[in-house]
């Protein structure tokens, strides 16, 4: 609407990363946003630097929950106080968004990934003319037709999507004559 103010409607779903490299669907995850588990005796802020620290230890550092505003916020907005206890077994989200840096998971799905999300990851990079793409998509389901493409990313990060062979993907697109045949 006009030239200050943009709508867009909103869509509910998974966010699903869909790595394409040579225009083909080489992996494919689901990220979630952080989330912590109730043990029935620790606070959220307990749980929170708990799953923090291991993150951290996963990945050198990165992927920790800020406690800051944002995660208070959430937290709020779930009817929790950040020292209540959560009871055993409780799962609480943390954060709205799955980035990585705070604290968001990643899980593979290439094996489940429908065959109409993949071909519409494949057609969005050869329409951009970019063939190694991330490309984001929100889905109800991995394994249904439904979707919305609501980004595509030109550098995307190769790392995330282990076990895939991304990184080998990659080198067979930028050097071909050197691709062994049979491989992956």
């Amino acid at each position: 609407y006009g030239d200050r103010v943009l709508l867009e409607q909103y869509c509910a779903g998974q966010d699903l990363r869909v790595l394409v490299i040579g225009h083909q669907v080489v992996a494919a995850a689901v990220r979630r946003a952080a989330a912590v588990v109730g043990d029935g005796q620790s606070s959220i802020e307990a749980l929170i630097r708990k799953q923090s620290r291991r993150r951290a230890a996963a990945t050198g550092g990165e992927s920790r929950i800020p406690l800051d505003a944002e995660t208070r916020r959430c937290v709020a907005a779930a009817g929790h106080a950040i020292d209540d206890v959560l009871p055993a077994g409780e799962a609480l989200t943390v954060r709205r968004t799955a980035n990585l840096h705070t604290g968001g998971t990643i899980h593979d799905v290439t094996d489940r990934l429908h065959p109409v999300l993949r071909a519409a990851a494949e057609q969005a990079s050869r329409a951009l003319e970019i063939p190694v793409t991330g490309l984001d998509l929100l889905v109800p389901a991995v394994d249904g037709t439904d979707y919305v493409i609501i980004e595509a990313n030109e550098r995307p990060g190769l790392a995330n999507h282990e076990p895939q062979p991304t990184a080998q993907r990659f080198v067979d697109l930028l050097f071909p004559t050197t691709r062994i045949e049979g491989a992956t």
